[in-house]
């Protein structure tokens, strides 16, 4: 091949091609979809003009192979945020399985969002480049580039979040009713704020020593957490140690065995109980008899160890 004859590509400014966003190019995209098709690897069908949704007009609304509903906005400048809350609001009004916002300079702000809506939504988003090309004096000739779109990965850190989302909320029920049902019978916790971690806590009046609920999906628990910072961790060692020598004496006060961490090689150390099958995973009809039970393993726990605490060699 003569390197010669190669020619060289062009950019074209677009209104130079199309000189109307709605008139020239909606009109040209309606008539060529498979040229979208092809740079999404899509197969879009029945693509409608002008299309209502509530107040608004859609520029297509297509189908997809399976009879889905998909909105394309185009946008032939910077994207905006105009723009991307029309392309939320289309899709909604229409009850849409895709959107698809075509631009030609898009924002880094705006490609963050529609990667955040993948993860985030059931619909799929695609953010689509549009520029227009010639070689040598060839007709203009359109260029689609995806920027971001819906992928494997992004579905499955969707449904991470979905997850995450959803223990956030149970865990938050539980520590709601768990502080409402100790406050009846000690004011160890009273004060607390349910939050929607997998523990909650309050001082024991000494610093670093904590009385902790924790729970996940299959157990929950009552301990004394030993944490005095992080320049303490012989400290720390030295109060459990201190403590452990006492064990018989603390579980027989407890009225049962309990689980002495010493932690090697962490900072932290603890002395916990755990209810098995009693997490936040159980039946909620069963939550208020798994809490009792905690409750009452926190409040006999606090009792056992205080003699013994008031015994400890502290630095401060």
């Amino acid at each position: 091949m003569d390197v010669s004859q190669i020619g060289k590509l062009k950019r074209v400014p677009l209104r130079e091609v199309w000189k109307h966003e709605a008139y020239d190019f909606t009109q040209w995209l309606q008539d060529n979809i498979d040229v979208l098709n092809d740079a999404l690897d899509l197969n879009l069908v029945n693509v409608d003009r002008e299309q209502t949704a509530g107040s608004f007009s859609i520029d297509l609304v297509a189908e997809d192979e399976g009879g889905g509903t998909v909105i394309i906005e185009n946008q032939l400048e910077k994207s905006n945020h105009d723009h991307l809350g029309k392309l939320i609001t289309y899709l909604t009004g229409m009850g849409a399985k895709a959107a698809i916002w075509i631009i030609s300079d898009p924002r880094p702000e705006h490609v963050a969002a529609v990667a955040w809506l993948n993860e985030s939504s059931s619909a799929a988003f695609y953010m689509v480049k549009v520029e227009a090309v010639r070689i040598s004096e060839s007709p203009a000739a359109p260029l689609f580039t995806l920027i971001v779109g819906p992928s494997a990965e992004t579905e499955q850190v969707g449904q991470t979040k979905k997850e995450i989302a959803e223990r956030c909320g149970i865990r938050k029920r539980w520590w709601t009713q768990l502080v409402e049902r100790s406050a009846q019978v000690s004011k160890l916790h009273a004060h607390i704020t349910p939050g929607e971690y997998s523990w909650i806590g309050t001082s024991s009046g000494i610093r670093g020593l904590n009385l902790n609920y924790v729970v996940n999906q299959d157990e929950s628990s009552a301990e004394r957490y030993i944490d005095r910072g992080k320049d303490a961790v012989d400290e720390n060692k030295s109060i459990f140690d201190q403590l452990h020598a006492s064990k018989d004496a603390v579980e027989k006060a407890f009225g049962g065995p309990l689980r002495w961490e010493r932690l090697e090689g962490k900072r932290a150390c603890r002395i916990r109980f755990t209810q098995a099958n009693g997490g936040y995973r159980s039946p909620e009809e069963n939550w208020p008899q798994l809490q009792d039970g905690i409750i009452s393993a926190m409040c006999r726990l606090e009792q056992a160890l205080r003699p013994y605490l008031k015994q400890l060699k502290l630095s401060t």
